[in-house]
């Protein structure tokens, strides 16, 4: 056991950050205004829930930066929920949408419970006064402060909290966009339930565009046949993982749960897997596979990628010397604490790091904001047009050869972008394009390290708006 003391995560946070700055020469006092949170607010209220009895719950949100307006970040209902947590996160998504260029500050929030303890109608009444709470004080509106779902939250809670904001504000015509992962029959967006998942897909496919990066991990060649680790098979892990091994034939090898952990070197069908876990709360029992209940010793089994995607401070200096993956690919936010990702750096063990990876959830509510304020959906007014010039292509194509476009290929030129796919599109565009500004930052600063790069490209972003608007 190390004898360092034990940093909190927004101190691990903090001290990465710290690291990226020595790469920095910002003026005097602006990296302390940069790191610095703005502001946090504590409530507490009471609901009268099912067994007739008031109730008082703790909420938290918290404001990193204000740089660009909105702020945005998740609410999450958790147990493990406190400030030190809620400022932590602020943080993280401050530097996350400045890494992939996303024009919001950084904000998160949470409530102090375990959502499995109540009923729906329980949780609706506790999300709708928390929502009231925080519009009443300034801390939730399209255009101050959106949130979206996080831990325990998700669809319903940010419909709930969308109509509680339009009784409050009535005149208010942007008011689908105070939050964001609605469900697509409330203001939503198709794709972004599965955002972050597809996200995380979309940057370890640009890793292995990258051969130089591949062979500095100790691998080669592309993702088939790689074998893969995750921990946490709930939304973010689960569509990871799905479309990893369907679309990229990589094989999950191993899934590590509350509970425990399935191994299976012949690779898990975590369809299954997952409808198992929903259906019985843990992975002990799973008939395809080998349970081990110790779960979290799993994270140091050999395998090519390590996917973290539960919560934070999952490898440390305890077991970070033993971690033997050649890639780590952060989909949770902090699973690495900082003296942990010290010995991973040592080491030389490639991670890729939360505060860029994950940004796929706020990518894509960055689309469903931007909709709900134009008040219409993607591909409506383009669609009919780009399949019209796809039929003309195809006319002339058979024209010219006398030959017919087999069916495949004429669907797949013919066809017009619908919402999904444009989703989907600048998804990809936006996590390809953000790991090749930071893998340049790397190389122009002579970094060694991605997190450090990510953390030094947010912090170039952040000080050059600071310093132009004077503050």
């Amino acid at each position: 056991m190390s004898t360092k003391t034990r940093l909190s995560f927004r101190e691990s946070v903090d001290k990465m950050v710290d690291r990226a700055m020595g790469y920095l020469n910002l003026p005097m006092g602006l990296p302390a205004e940069i790191i610095a949170c703005n502001s946090v607010i504590k409530v507490q209220f009471p609901v009268k829930l099912s067994d007739g009895k008031y109730h008082i719950f703790s909420g938290w949100r918290a404001v990193h930066s204000d740089h660009r307006l909105p702020v945005k970040g998740g609410i999450r209902y958790a147990t493990s929920v406190t400030q030190d947590e809620v400022e932590a996160l602020a943080a993280l998504m401050t530097y996350k949408c400045a890494i992939v260029n996303v024009p919001y500050g950084g904000s998160k929030g949470g409530i102090k419970l375990n959502p499995r303890d109540h009923s729906e109608y329980e949780l609706e009444l506790i999300t709708r006064r928390f929502a009231r709470e925080l519009i009443s004080k300034g801390y939730l509106s399209p255009s101050e402060n959106v949130p979206a779902p996080d831990m325990g939250t998700g669809e319903k809670e940010m419909a709930w909290i969308a109509d509680t904001y339009k009784t409050l504000h009535p005149n208010d015509v942007n008011y689908f966009a105070c939050v964001t992962g609605k469900p697509i029959s409330n203001g939503g967006i198709r794709g972004r339930v599965e955002a972050t998942g597809r996200g995380v897909q979309y940057v370890i496919r640009e890793f292995f565009r990258h051969p130089d990066d591949v062979k500095a991990a100790g691998m080669d060649g592309q993702l088939d046949g790689k074998r893969v680790i995750v921990q946490g098979l709930g939304n973010v892990g689960f569509h990871a993982v799905k479309f990893l091994s369907e679309e990229d034939n990589t094989k999950i090898v191993c899934v590590i749960e509350r509970d425990g952990a399935i191994i299976d070197e012949n690779g898990i069908n975590v369809e299954n897997l997952s409808t198992y876990i929903r259906e019985n709360r843990g992975v002990k029992g799973y008939p395809d596979g080998t349970y081990e209940p110790n779960g979290i010793a799993c994270l140091e089994m050999e395998c090519d990628i390590l996917i973290p995607a539960a919560l934070e401070g999952q490898i440390t200096e305890d077991n970070a010397p033993n971690i033997k993956a050649k890639l780590i690919v952060e989909a949770a936010n902090g699973p690495i604490t900082y003296y942990g990702d010290e010995i991973l750096r040592q080491r030389g063990i490639t991670v890729l790091p939360d505060a860029y990876v994950n940004a796929g959830g706020v990518t894509v509510s960055y689309f469903e904001w931007i909709k709900n304020l134009s008040h219409i959906r993607f591909g409506r007014m383009e669609r009919r047009l780009s399949e019209f010039r796809g039929e003309r292509i195809v006319e002339a194509l058979e024209t010219m050869t006398g030959k017919s476009v087999p069916e495949a290929l004429k669907h797949d030129i013919t066809q017009g972008a619908d919402e999904l796919t444009l989703v989907r599109s600048g998804l990809d565009d936006t996590m390809r394009l953000a790991y090749q500004e930071v893998r340049e930052a790397a190389r122009r600063h002579n970094i060694e390290d991605l997190r450090t790069a990510s953390y030094v490209v947010a912090l170039e972003k952040i000080a050059t708006t600071r310093i132009e608007m004077g503050v």
